[in-house]
């Protein structure tokens, strides 16, 4: 089976608010893939679809042959376990060291002796750079560092799929660069499938080997970074080129001050 996730003719959304459509989309093994959009456009409700925190109205989505809304507890719960997610903002505990916070996964789901999980613990912040600071806590570290743990952390289990949101966000150029080299490098040593949500196009592209472009909930481009440098799209060259005039607009929809100036007018003239 080439793809590990599968999204067929996905539509979801909150009450008569509809924030994905007819999504279609897939994620080969061994590959990153990226998925862009603005805020709003629901990237990091396919995450949260993926990982069976909420179900599809219709539709669904399959990971290594298994329809996830399908499944009861404990085959959710088994199939998390093959899962790693780096959260927007690291999402480390503060009252445990660096290593604690990357042993807690394998102290949680892995019945391991202390002496394996350390040779592992240690091994995973070395390759992330980081096992020197292995017993300070997260307020001793810095923004990027804390990004690392996060990511030490999420690839402890050796993870199938690994999933990234915003991994990129308030981290200086440096940190990105690094980041970036580590979520590449650690996917192809694990072969794993990393779904990579981002609105950062230039770190991005650097490591996607597919994008997704989303706008109000559906997909209007795809194709490799190349073609999506190179797109005509007039969204996809909005985006990528972050110009204000284009397809996505500035105002939220709905009544223009026109109009909404108008209707004040001339409930002023009936009184």
């Amino acid at each position: 089976m080439p793809n590990l996730v599968e999204i067929r003719d996905l539509q979801f959304g909150y009450g008569n608010r509809n924030i994905l459509s007819g999504l279609n989309m897939d994620f080969p093994r061994g590959k990153v893939i990226a998925v862009m959009g603005g805020s709003g456009s629901g990237k990091t409700t396919i995450l949260r679809l993926i990982g069976g925190q909420i179900a599809p109205q219709r539709g669904h989505v399959s990971v290594n042959g298994e329809i996830v809304h399908h499944l009861k507890t404990e085959g959710l719960y088994a199939l998390r376990r093959k899962m790693g997610m780096l959260f927007q903002h690291g999402a480390l505990f503060t009252d445990l060291s660096v290593f604690d916070n990357v042993a807690f996964p394998l102290r949680e789901h892995a019945k391991l002796s202390d002496s394996m999980i350390q040779d592992l613990v240690m091994m995973k912040l070395n390759a992330v750079g980081l096992r020197n600071a292995a017993k300070l806590k997260p307020s001793e570290i810095s923004g990027g560092m804390a990004r690392r743990v996060a990511l030490a952390r999420a690839v402890a289990l050796d993870p199938q799929l690994i999933m990234y949101d915003e991994p990129f966000a308030g981290l200086d150029p440096i940190s990105m660069g690094v980041t970036a080299t580590l979520i590449r490098n650690l996917n192809n040593a694990l072969g794993s499938t990393s779904i990579l949500v981002s609105h950062d196009v230039h770190e991005t592209f650097i490591i996607a080997d597919y994008v997704y472009f989303l706008s109000q909930g559906k997909i209007v481009a795809q194709g490799t970074p190349k073609e999506m440098l190179e797109s005509t799209d007039p969204y996809v060259k909005q985006f990528v080129h972050a110009e204000s005039d284009g397809p996505v607009p500035f105002h939220y929809p709905g009544k223009s001050m026109a109009d909404e100036l108008g209707l004040k007018r001339h409930s002023g003239d009936a009184t």
